[in-house]
Order: structure tokens, then sequence, then C-alpha cells
């Protein structure tokens, strides 16, 4: 017997994820789902893929909150699912908004997101379980950054920077002293992670304040994501995936691994949070690189789509007797390749 409609605000739908995400949500083959997106761009793909759609400002703007809200008052959803790191914690801030408009709002306490966000943060409460991190130095000005290379091995090896708090990559480098300039010129993409110290004191001399920024041991391994569905600081269902390809920043290939250990580490880590809803930690040689407290890049397959599993847990369809049966239906063979695509309308001239 199928069960009955759901109604989905879905967040952030013009993300890279979002098309993927909206289709498989879609495509679960026990019922229908009705997804109305949102999205700061007038234009983001979701608009032409969603059911319905509503351009609401940025997360970070006051305006947002009563946006989304009359949104959800009008289309009256029985979950509000929020994709944006830039969002989910302005989101878990007013859950008790949405909540009274009969909404399940996925997204985490505000504690937990305002840990994971924040990696010198994550990086201390996770010291303490413990959980392998790279080591980790927190500089306050150029000097103490210098001296902090220099501690970690540079120039002979390797180290790396980047901000406590940042999205996508941003702010993330390499100093290496060996960069090629003639190679990187004429052979790398104008995106590139690698500077020598001697760059990095150049663009920094007469910044005042110093950023803050944190300098830490380079590690150059696969990176492994353990994604997540947690509930009340549990991990409920999950896969671990490879990123295999970079293009532009965005990781476009991944495959699902067997790591029972960094699910394990990922289990201590959910418990000292206590993390609920969509979680995504990441590993590079078995270190723990960050945690991003949303929803991720799955690598789906038609019987298991976290995502929807997710909402029939939150919404109490799922038994706790069955989550085991669930979570061994996840296959180790599965492969993602990432592509672009494109959608074509015309412009209502009169009302541009």
């Amino acid at each position: 017997m199928p069960l009955s409609p759901l109604r989905i605000v879905l967040t952030a739908v013009g993300c890279p994820g979002a098309s993927t995400l909206i289709r498989m949500l879609r495509a679960n083959g026990e019922r229908e789902i009705f997804v109305h997106g949102i999205d700061m761009r007038q234009d983001a793909v979701g608009r032409f893929i969603c059911d319905g759609f509503d351009a609401v400002p940025a997360g970070a703007s006051p305006d947002y909150i009563p946006a989304l809200a009359t949104v959800v008052e009008r289309v009256r959803p029985d979950v509000l699912f929020v994709q944006s790191s830039h969002e989910i914690e302005t989101v878990a801030r007013h859950r008790d908004v949405f909540e009274r408009l009969g909404a399940k709002v996925l997204a985490d306490g505000v504690r937990g997101i305002e840990i994971a966000s924040n990696k010198a943060r994550m990086h201390a409460a996770c010291g303490e379980i413990p959980v392998p991190q790279p080591k980790l130095l927190l500089p306050r000005t150029l000097d103490e950054f210098v001296a902090a290379t220099r501690e970690l091995g540079y120039p002979a090896v390797p180290v790396c920077f980047k901000p406590p708090v940042a999205k996508g990559s941003r702010g993330f480098r390499i100093l290496s002293a060996g960069v090629d300039r003639v190679h990187e010129l004429l052979h790398e993409r104008p995106i590139n992670r690698y500077m020598t110290l001697d760059d990095f004191v150049g663009l920094f001399t007469d910044v005042e304040p110093f950023p803050e920024l944190m300098l830490m041991e380079y590690v150059d391994a696969p990176e492994i994501t353990v994604d997540m569905y947690t509930s009340k600081g549990e991990v409920v269902f999950y896969q671990t995936r490879t990123r295999e390809e970079f293009l532009t920043g965005l990781a476009m290939a991944f495959k699902t691994v067997d790591r029972p250990d960094l699910v394990e580490l990922a289990r201590k880590i959910v418990r000292r949070l206590d993390l609920d809803y969509f979680q995504s930690i990441q590993f590079i040689g078995g270190k723990l690189l960050e945690i991003n407290p949303r929803v991720s890049t799955f690598v789906y397959q038609e019987d298991f789509i976290i995502p929807y599993l997710g909402i029939k847990h939150a919404l109490g369809e799922i038994a706790a007797g069955d989550v085991a049966a669930v979570q061994s239906r996840l296959r180790t063979s599965r492969r993602s390749v990432r592509y672009y695509d494109q959608v074509f309308w015309d412009v209502d001239e009169k009302r541009a």
C-alpha cells in the first residue's frame, strides 16, 4: 500500500547537488513527494525542476526568516529541508517559527552547528574524545605564523592553512617551497592551491589585523567522507565514499567504500557533539578534516536514498528495529560522476 504523499520545502535549490537530490527524493518508490524549492537566485535550477518555487533573501539577511516563514505558511509542508551551510544555523535558531506552522525542521541543534561550522572549535572538541587529527596551530600574528610553519616542518615539508569558518575550500592554501611558477602559469588551472611562504608574507606584511587562520600539518592522502543521517547523537544511516576527481574546487567523481574504522570514529564524533539530522564528516589519511552539518553529495542507490530515509525516520516512519535491515542494503560497489547540464527559457520582457 503506497504511503501518504509528502510536501517538502527545500532550500538552496541552486546548489550543485540540488537537482540530483530532488530527482532521488521523487524516485523513492513508495510515495509521491511534492517539492517546493527556494533560493536566493531567481534563475536557480530548482525553479525549473521543483513543483513550486520562491526566491528569498540570502540566509544571512534579517529578512530571510520572515520570507521563509511566509513560504512555509503558504505551502504547509510536512518537512522543511535545509541544504545550505549558509542557512542551517539561522533556521535552527528559529526552529519554533516553522514548527508552529506544522513543519518538521531537518536542521541540527544550534550548539552542534556552531561547533561543526568553526573548524578550530571542532578540532578542540574532538581532541577530547580523542580522534586522530592533523597537528594544528593558531598563530595570532604574521611572525607567529612564520614561526609556526617552521615548527610544522616547512620548508622541508608542505603545510596548509585555512580560516576556521569558511565554505567550499575558500581560503585554503598549501604552502610549499617547491612551487614552480612557470609550470603553474603554463599548465595549471587559474585556481591553484599552492603558494610559498614568501608569497604569503608578501601578501600579509601590512594587513592589520592579522586574519584568524588555522595552520595545519599537510596530509597528502586520499580523502574519505562519512555521510550520515543521525538522531539524538547516534548514527542511524551512513555511507562512506571517496572523492576521486576535482574541477574548479568541486568534487566530480565518487565511489563508495567499506571503512568501518572511519564509521566508528564518526560515531564517536556524533556522540561527543550530540549531532542530529544530516552530517558529512571528512577524513584524510585517517585523520579528521572537517564536519559539514548538512546534507552532502551522496552516492545514491535505488533502495538506499539517505535523504529520503532520514525524512522517514524524522517523521517516525522507521522503527528502531528496522534500521539495521535498511542499512544492510548499502552496497560498496557504487560509483558516481557529476556532470554539467543546462536548462533553457525565454524571459518575459514585460516583467524583466
